[in-house]
């Protein structure tokens, strides 16, 4: 028995059912119905902010079957996947660059479903129908920034081109670490000393630290935190992406997605970071100090992360974006990838080529990193 398939676009989700929407998914809390439509309720990803949404969504006989979260950007700004070069090439030879198509979640550097449905046959349905959007817009190309394993599947059969990156994720063990000395343990001695000598400092300085989770995170709290990641944007001369309002409305909607780590001295509140979690997996996303003390940022945003992790037997932590750096702390580098339509086969022929060789220096670097493991070799 046939049934009638269509895909249609929307510019807002308020149609879509947050129970319908989250039912396929799943618990990832970058691509729950609340904070893609937080994202644009409180003006953060919008038309004037270069993020005009035009959601595809799939309907079988007229039920939503799935979606795929798509965007016309009039910039690359909030994306993390750097396509500057591209633009600026056709730039050069007098074409368009934007506005593009992303399928992504903005401002979130955050593998996790792309292509929104139940089975393989739906999310290629997905990828094409992104594809036809893109042409009937006339626009130069199409991005898909931070796919799940399955979606690579899907838009690999759909004819996109993969291009890889790499972040750095601690990974708890199957049975759980005991407490934060057995993950320490196994760990060589060099940064067993140093993780134990960077705590020190910031313990010797007084911090002690707060866990709050969900409805744990009253109002003064929440505003501590938002006035110490409004700082760190302004300290960089550029004005935060996301509003104070966002926030809100994501503890008021899904509270248990959010924890926050506050670092105190003498009874004063110093530095804050805002973890998001979904299922066994927690994800390093926001963070600000009013002072600088050495060791505070790694201790607030990594070390301490891991210490919940462990305590409530969390999968999986993933620190963020790039920085080499965290291997010190206990987290391996692990692949991440975006998938690229161009429409222009001239340029869709030289990116093609060029991902080729920046995928096979992507695996050697890779490579080369897990060779420096900072944990201890087995015998």
């Amino acid at each position: 028995m046939n049934r009638e398939v269509e895909i249609h676009v929307v510019d807002t989700l308020d149609d879509i059912p947050a129970h319908e929407w989250n039912r396929i998914a799943g618990d990832n809390p970058f691509v729950r119905h609340a904070f893609l439509s937080a994202l644009q309720a409180t003006g953060c990803a919008v038309k004037r902010t270069g993020w005009r949404a035009h959601h595809l969504i799939l309907k079988r006989d007229g039920e939503f079957a799935g979606a795929m979260p798509l965007y016309l950007k009039s910039h690359s700004r909030g994306e993390y996947v750097f396509d500057h070069a591209w633009a600026d090439a056709f730039e050069r030879h007098g074409l368009r660059y934007y506005p593009k198509a992303l399928s992504a979640v903005p401002f979130s550097p955050v593998t996790g479903p792309r292509l929104i449905a139940a089975d393989h046959h739906d999310r290629v349905l997905l990828a094409r129908g992104a594809i036809e959007f893109s042409k009937q817009m006339d626009i130069s190309s199409l991005h898909v920034l931070f796919p799940q394993e399955q979606d690579i599947e899907a838009l690999t059969d759909a004819g996109y081109m993969l291009r890889e990156g790499v972040q750095f994720h601690w990974e708890n063990t199957p049975e759980g670490y005991e407490h934060f000395d057995a993950f320490l343990a196994t760990m060589s001695h060099d940064k067993r000393k140093k993780i134990k000598q960077d705590r020190r400092r910031v313990t010797d300085a007084g911090v002690t630290y707060t866990w709050l989770r969900g409805h744990e995170i009253d109002q003064s709290a929440l505003d501590f935190f938002y006035d110490c990641y409004d700082n760190t944007y302004r300290e960089h001369w550029n004005p935060p992406y996301l509003t104070r309002e966002f926030f809100g409305k994501i503890h008021a909607e899904s509270p248990d997605s959010m924890l926050l780590v506050i670092a105190e001295a003498d009874g004063q509140r110093l530095a804050c970071a805002l973890n998001m979690i979904g299922g066994d997996v927690m994800y390093g996303r926001y963070w600000g100090t009013r002072e600088f003390i050495s060791g505070l940022h790694f201790e607030t945003c990594y070390m301490q992360g891991i210490a919940y992790c462990i305590e409530h037997k969390l999968a999986r932590f993933e620190g963020g974006a790039q920085g080499v750096h965290k291997m010190s702390r206990g987290m391996l580098p692990t692949p991440t990838w975006s998938a690229h339509w161009i429409a222009d086969q001239r340029f869709a022929h030289a990116i093609s080529e060029f991902l080729d060789a920046e995928t096979e220096a992507m695996d050697q670097h890779i490579q080369e990193l897990e060779a420096h493991t900072p944990f201890r070799k087995k015998p």
